[in-house]
């Protein structure tokens, strides 16, 4: 395993994103559990991704703009749905005082998806991923799973750290309604955003 993919994958996945909005989110409003368990859906999000560059799939998103445009439009119509259900007092930013079976699976389907259906991914790890495998390696198929592995332990990590942070602040935050009340605001302002800018991402 080099340094510079060790280096390279924790620059990308320490970079605020969808996944990392989300597990903050999580952390604020539902505490250090479901902070773990929304890093831990982020997470199962990248995975098929992974799956589909690992097998080529990726090179149908790369060249294929229906299958890009439609995986994309999804992803924006997502992005948009959470910004509009953080504004909302039941919504995203929903404060629980604790977790239960429910209320997880209900973090772990928006962490999902909000990785899933983002076809930059896909192409990320397709060219990504091979940039560190050995053109002379025997056996490619183990490092680029090797490869993967490692990614998505740093991204489970990373994302932990920011949810647990979040959830540390948590009491400061929900015990002011006008804070809780800008956060809404801000987290709303910041899917909608990153929806306009997956709205406009090319092949």
């Amino acid at each position: 395993m080099s340094i510079e993919f060790l280096i390279t994958s924790l620059i990308i996945v320490a970079s605020p994103g969808t996944g990392v909005l989300y597990t903050l989110a999580a952390g604020i409003s539902r505490g250090s559990k479901a902070s773990v368990v929304a890093a831990f859906g982020c997470t199962l999000g990248i995975v098929p991704h992974m799956a589909a560059a690992i097998m080529g799939l990726a090179a149908l998103l790369h060249t294929s703009a229906l299958a890009f445009q439609t995986l994309k439009y999804l992803g924006v119509a997502y992005l948009l749905f959470m910004a509009w259900q953080s504004l909302r007092e039941r919504g995203a930013l929903r404060v629980d005082s604790e977790v239960d079976a429910k209320s997880a699976l209900q973090v772990i389907v928006h962490a999902v998806l909000i990785n899933i259906l983002n076809p930059k991914l896909s192409i990320f790890f397709f060219a990504f991923l091979p940039q560190f495998v050995s053109a002379d390696e025997a056996s490619p198929l183990p490092r680029m799973l090797e490869l993967s592995g490692v990614f998505m332990l740093m991204t489970f990590a990373v994302f932990a750290v920011y949810g647990l942070f979040a959830a540390a602040v948590r009491d400061q935050i929900i015990s002011r309604p006008r804070i809780l009340t800008w956060m809404r605001r801000t987290f709303a302002a910041a899917f909608a955003a990153l929806g306009a800018k997956l709205a406009l991402a090319e092949r």
